[in-house]
């Protein structure tokens, strides 16, 4: 997704110099959610039936409803789901009100009382995982009364539990079917909402690391590392972040036996850059801004992106093109236009079986493109002159004859009145065969020429000092040295955890290449090929999870501790003698302790704890927590938590984030109430907003900065909410 471009700061679109554009910024508040000329360009186009007018362009002034998804393992999602709809939620919704929380299913003219607030289930998500509040964003973070909520939603949020995303944004990775198998590539992907379903999905066999991978690409330098924070909740080895141009994008080279060969992807995003006029229920200066030359500006870069893609995807692979525009020339022009091109190699595939109870509307086989001045024209040759570096021939619609072979009614089109969303337009595509303009032979020459480019740039490189510079196109990153198999390090960590052989240390990376080694990241063994065998030739912005952390405590017999985010990926090679089981006491007094230099004597916790705990030496174990309830259940649905400790002389703590542990705390049922910061009043100890005083309580944060993100980072979510609004481009 893009972004809207900005002129430089304080100078007025004459570009006068000198001058200042002294005009003040208008507030959404202020914002009249008018524009003739939008209103005039889609009824001419006909996207809803005179009938649903009045009722779309009321829709489509109102602010845009609160939604979030339960992400995260399948156990601890069906667990945060219960609390979803417990009598928890029904008091942080109405906290004046003993009403009906959760609604299953709203009918189509049930209205809510102003009184009341329900929680409504997005019937098309999956396993009842999604969720819809009759609040914006604004409601939630300025109100008193949702304190509770929003605190609810940001410490979730934080420990990578719940996405706070737009309804309709969650389509495509659905309609993608991405396996753990798959090389999965997502093209315009920041801020990262849809990149976080696709990590999700690739994850849906929990047990076992997948052998694919995602690529998370993005033009934008800064949207980069935006993408890097949202992906870092998901704690995935499996996720490489790459900052090129979309359309251009260069060939992927992996080896086997020695031999290179150009990856080609099994399922591909291509959620492109578009006018945006399907989210002007949440960014209404888009009623400013809009026209009708939008789209059609953005007709050809969509078009390059999607046809770059296809370029890269598998034989039988899978893409999806979206966008969150109305405008068909962005939608269906390009659907069509790649068709025609492709010449059957690509084809329609429908996908409505995979969104029951999404209420939607069919592609557009016909539309008009028009001008600026709101002109529609049924053919090119009508174009006056003036208008055809605006208006070219491959955004008019198919014939009829055409249109019967296309199938474009298999394309999607979710209107804002529809179902209290956005807009959006999704379409699938499969690749049967090689596209018309390949070949095998160009594919041999172009890896060639990759090749050729990768030996040049190596010929080329100078001593460049080590210390990280701001260059126009962004920062200079770090290598990526990964281990080898006479890595010093490794036999002291490997022994003290009892790390199985099955874990291939060549798969463990540091970002340092002189000096000692801080943080050890671990990546899939997949991911370590694209890296070493790409880093030159790609600009790779982050990859791996980390795992190990250096620390500097005498006592210890290893100088690495464990690291939570990447304790899921590495917990099946742990040896049983530092995983230490504990019970539900014993994991709410560890997390409940408020102060670290204080914590819980091991004699406190339950005799099984103690007993393994007195039977290791000192430094970073695995606390391991299993729901006695469900312990024996044979489809494996009992809850199972990993948290890092830290056994001392004579205490044990545990080691996690705060957000994470108030996850964990909720999970099991206990109060967190001491973490319920009320911004209106006096904060408490446990802030989890971040903005507290120097004295608020961390449950052993493992907070440190990243030399390898910019300083913007600090600002990451505030970035993102802002990124999601405005992702568009005029």
């Amino acid at each position: 997704m893009g972004k809207f471009k900005k002129s430089k700061k304080g100078r007025n679109k004459q570009g006068n110099e000198g001058k200042w554009d002294e005009t003040p910024r208008r507030s959404y508040q202020d914002i009249v959610r008018e524009n003739e000329d939008f209103e005039k360009y889609y009824k001419l186009q006909g996207i809803c039936p005179d009938s649903e007018w009045d009722t779309f362009i009321t829709s489509i002034k109102e602010n845009l409803p609160t939604t979030f998804r339960i992400t995260g393992s399948k156990v601890e999602a069906k667990a945060l789901l219960k609390v979803v709809k417990s009598e928890f939620f029904k008091d942080i919704l109405n906290p004046t009100q003993n009403s009906k929380t959760v609604d299953e299913s709203v009918g189509e003219n049930e209205e809510l009382s102003p009184d009341e607030l329900k929680l409504i289930n997005l019937p098309w998500y999956p396993d009842g995982l999604a969720w819809q509040l009759k609040l914006t964003r604004k409601d939630i973070r300025r109100s008193e009364e949702y304190f509770r909520l929003h605190n609810f939603l940001i410490s979730e949020t934080n420990s990578g539990n719940i996405s706070r995303q737009e309804a309709v944004s969650m389509i495509p990775p659905l309609v993608l079917d991405v396996q753990s198998h798959h090389k999965v590539l997502d093209m315009c992907a920041a801020p990262g909402s849809k990149t976080s379903q696709l990590i999700e999905l690739l994850h849906g066999d929990n047990n076992n690391i997948p052998t694919g991978y995602v690529i998370a690409n993005d033009i934008d330098n800064k949207r980069c590392y935006m993408l890097v924070h949202q992906a870092k909740r998901l704690n995935s080895p499996c996720i490489i972040i790459t900052n090129q141009d979309s359309g251009a994008m260069p060939n992927f080279i992996t080896k086997s036996d020695g031999k290179p060969s150009i990856v080609k992807f099994d399922r591909i995003l291509c959620d492109v850059p578009c006018s945006g006029d399907g989210t002007m229920r949440k960014n209404p200066d888009i009623w400013l801004k809009w026209n009708a030359a939008n789209g059609n500006n953005l007709h050809r870069i969509q078009w390059r992106i999607l046809r770059r893609g296809l370029e890269m995807l598998e034989i039988g692979g899978q893409i999806v093109y979206s966008t969150c525009s109305l405008n068909p020339v962005e939608d269906e022009a390009v659907i069509s236009r790649i068709l025609k091109e492709a010449n059957g190699a690509v084809e329609l595939l429908d996908v409505t079986s995979k969104l029951p109870g999404l209420k939607f509307v069919p592609g557009m086989s016909h539309w008009l493109p028009a001008s600026r001045d709101i002109k529609g024209y049924e053919k090119y040759e009508d174009v006056p002159e003036e208008w055809h570096q605006q208006i070219i021939p491959q955004m008019f619609p198919p014939s009829k004859e055409e249109a019967e072979k296309l199938h474009l009614d298999k394309c999607i089109r979710v209107l804002p009145h529809h179902q209290d969303t956005g807009g959006f337009f999704v379409a699938v595509l499969v690749k049967n065969k090689l596209l018309p303009w390949e070949s095998e032979k160009k594919e041999v020459e172009l890896e060639n020429k990759d090749q050729e480019k990768g030996s040049k740039r190596e010929n080329d490189k100078t001593n460049e000092p080590q210390r990280k510079k701001r260059r126009i196109q962004g920062y200079k990153e770090d290598p990526f040295i990964f281990f080898d198999e006479n890595e010093p390090l490794w036999p002291l960590i490997r022994n003290f955890y009892e790390i199985d052989s099955k874990l291939d240390p060549t798969c463990l990376l540091t970002r340092c290449k002189e000096g000692k080694k801080k943080n050890i990241y671990f990546t899939s063994p997949g991911v370590r090929d694209i890296v070493i065998n790409n880093a030159d030739r790609v600009k790779l912005i982050n990859t791996g999870v980390k795992t190990f952390v250096r620390c500097y405590n005498t006592d210890m017999e290893c100088a690495f501790r464990l690291a939570q985010e990447g304790l899921q990926s590495i917990i099946p090679f742990i040896g049983p003698k530092r995983r230490v089981p504990i019970t539900k006491d014993d994991l709410i007094t560890l997390l409940t302790c408020d102060n670290p230099k204080l914590p819980p004597e091991i004699f406190r916790l339950s005799p099984k704890c103690q007993e393994h705990l007195n039977a290791i030496s000192q430094g970073s174990c695995v606390l391991s927590f299993v729901e006695e309830d469900n312990k024996n259940d044979p489809d494996n649905n009992s809850l199972k938590l990993h948290l890092v400790g830290w056994r001392g002389k004579t205490s044990a703590r545990g080691y996690v984030p705060t957000a994470d542990c108030v996850h964990y705390l909720r999970l099991c049922g206990a109060d967190v109430s001491k973490y319920d910061v009320n911004k209106f009043k006096n904060k408490p100890t446990g802030d989890l907003s971040g903005e507290g005083d120097s004295n608020s309580v961390k449950i052993d944060v493992e907070c440190e900065v990243n030399e390898n993100e910019p300083e913007e980072i600090i600002e990451a979510d505030a970035e993102v909410e802002k990124m999601e609004t405005a992702n568009t481009v005029s």
